[in-house]
C-alpha cells in the first residue's frame, strides 16, 4: 500500500460518521440569518473548545455580531493553513409554505431526506464550516499530529439581502487583525464556499449599478412640454446591451468564461403623463485582471453617450461595495500551484471524480486574501451553489463526509506530520 493510500485508509477507519453529521446538523439548527450570526457563533465556539484550539477568540465586528477564530498549533516546522467561511445565511421567506406538511417544513430542522441533509445554510455554507472542524477531529482520532498550524475563522455579514447588511464587515475586521499582526498570517487559505468538492483558484468580480434617469413630466395631451425619462431609459438600455456584447468579445478566461453585464431591473412611468423618472439596475461580471473602476467608467460613458438631451439628468450609485468601494474585485491564483494541486489530490482521494480545478461562478470573500493581503486562497467545500438560496438547499451526506476526509488529508499533506 502506498503512503497516500495508507493515509486515506487510516482516516476512513477513524471517521466517526455520526459525530461529524451531528456537528453539521447542529450548525444548521442554529439559525443565523444575516444579523443574527451570534446564535451559530456560540455553537461553533463550543465545538472549537472541544477541539482544544488555542487562541480561541470571539469579538464583535459590529455590535452584537461576532466573529470567532482559533488555531491548532503544530509541533513546528510546517506551514500554516487557514479554513474560513461565513456564518450568516439568507432569509427563509416562503420556505415553510413550500414544504408545508413534509419533513422539510422547518428550514432549520436539518432533516435527513434521501441521503441528504436539508435546511437553510446547509450548503451555504455550514457543510464547509463543519467539515473543516470535523477534519481536525478526524486527524486526532487517527492519531495524526501536524507539524504546521491549522487555523479556523468564521465571520459574518457575507450575505446581502437584509437591510443595512452584506458589506463583508466580518472579514474586513478579521483581515485587519492579520494586517495589524494580532492574528498570524496563513500560507494558504481555503474558503469553504460550496463547490461540490471542486477546487476554485479563480473567481469572478462584480459590481451593481443603480441608474436614475430624470426628465420632466407633462400631461399626455401635450407631450412636447415634457422630457420622457422612459424613452431615455430605452436608449440607455440599448447602449448597455451593445456594451455588454463588446465586453464579452474582448476575452475569455479559461476558468470563469466571459465578462458581461445584465440589466436586472427597470422601474418608472407616469399616470397618463410623460414619465419623469426611471431607474435601471444592472450587474457587471468582471474577469481576473479587469479594473473595476474602468469597467464602471465605461458603463457611465455608455449611458451618458446614449442620452443627448441636456435637460435629462443621469445619476449613478453603487450599493454593493465589498473589497472595493464600488463592488467586489475578481481574484485568481496559479491553478498549477502546489497548494491547489495538493488540495485537488486530497479531495479526489476522498471521493473519486471530485477535486477538479474549476472557476467560481460567484463572488465571495477570497479577494480579501488574494488581492489585499497577497495570500493564495481557493474555494472548496461540500454543497452545490445551484441549490443554495432556494427551497431546495441540501448537501449529500456522502459528499459531506468525503469533504471531512479530504480536508483532513489536505491538512496532513500541506502542514506536514510528525511521527
Amino acid at each position: 500500500m502506498t503512503v497516500e493510500n495508507e493515509l486515506f485508509a487510516r482516516l476512513r477507519a477513524a471517521l466517526d460518521r455520526d459525530a461529524a453529521l451531528d456537528l453539521f446538523r447542529g450548525a444548521i439548527q442554529h439559525e443565523s440569518i444575516t444579523g443574527n450570526e451570534a446564535n451559530v457563533v456560540a455553537y461553533l465556539a463550543e465545538a472549537m473548545r472541544k477541539l482544544n484550539l488555542s487562541g480561541l477568540h470571539t469579538a464583535d465586528f459590529l455590535p452584537g455580531r461576532p466573529n470567532v477564530w482559533g488555531e491548532r498549533k503544530g509541533a513546528g516546522g510546517g506551514r500554516r493553513l487557514l479554513f474560513i467561511g461565513h456564518t450568516d445565511v439568507v432569509h427563509v421567506d416562503g420556505w415553510r409554505e413550500n414544504w408545508a406538511g413534509t419533513e422539510r417544513e422547518d428550514p432549520f430542522g436539518a432533516a435527513i431526506v434521501d441521503g441528504a441533509v436539508w435546511g437553510r445554510g446547509a450548503g451555504d455554507l455550514k457543510a464547509g464550516i463543519t467539515s473543516s472542524l470535523a477534519a481536525l477531529a478526524l486527524l486526532d482520532a487517527a492519531g495524526i499530529r501536524l507539524a504546521g498550524d491549522v487555523s479556523f475563522a468564521f465571520v459574518g455579514d457575507e450575505e446581502s439581502g437584509q437591510p443595512g447588511t452584506g458589506v463583508s464587515a466580518g472579514i474586513k475586521d478579521y483581515v485587519a487583525r492579520i494586517e495589524a499582526g494580532d492574528v498570524a498570517r496563513p500560507d494558504f487559505v481555503v474558503y469553504v464556499e460550496p463547490t461540490q468538492l471542486a477546487v476554485y483558484p479563480a473567481q469572478i468580480g462584480f459590481f451593481i449599478t443603480d441608474i436614475t434617469i430624470t426628465g420632466r413630466s407633462a400631461y399626455f395631451g401635450v407631450p412636447e412640454l415634457g422630457k420622457d425619462a422612459l424613452r431615455a431609459s430605452h436608449a440607455a438600455m440599448s447602449a448597455l446591451w451593445r456594451h455588454s456584447d463588446e465586453v464579452s468579445a474582448r476575452a475569455e478566461h479559461a476558468l470563469v468564461g466571459r465578462a458581461f453585464l445584465l440589466i436586472t431591473g427597470l422601474a418608472g412611468g407616469g399616470y397618463i403623463a410623460v414619465p419623469e423618472k426611471c431607474t435601471l439596475s444592472l450587474i457587471r461580471k468582471l474577469l481576473p485582471g479587469e479594473s473595476l473602476d474602468q469597467a464602471a467608467a465605461e458603463i457611465e460613458a455608455a449611458v451618458r453617450g446614449a442620452i443627448d438631451d441636456p435637460e435629462i439628468t443621469v445619476a449613478f450609485s453603487y450599493p454593493a461595495g465589498r473589497d472595493h468601494a464600488l463592488g467586489g474585485t475578481a481574484a485568481e491564483i496559479d491553478a498549477d500551484s502546489r497548494g491547489v494541486a495538493m488540495l485537488s489530490q486530497a479531495i479526489s482521494g476522498a471521493l473519486a471524480g471530485r477535486g477538479s480545478i474549476e472557476g467560481a461562478p460567484f463572488w465571495s470573500e477570497s479577494p480579501f486574501f488574494v488581492n489585499r493581503l497577497g495570500i493564495p486562497a481557493v474555494y472548496c467545500a461540500p454543497g452545490d451553489i445551484r441549490n443554495c438560496h432556494t427551497y431546495n438547499e441540501h448537501v449529500e451526506i456522502e459528499e459531506f463526509l468525503a469533504g471531512v476526509v479530504g480536508f483532513a488529508a489536505f491538512m496532513a499533506r500541506f502542514c506536514g506530520t510528525v511521527d
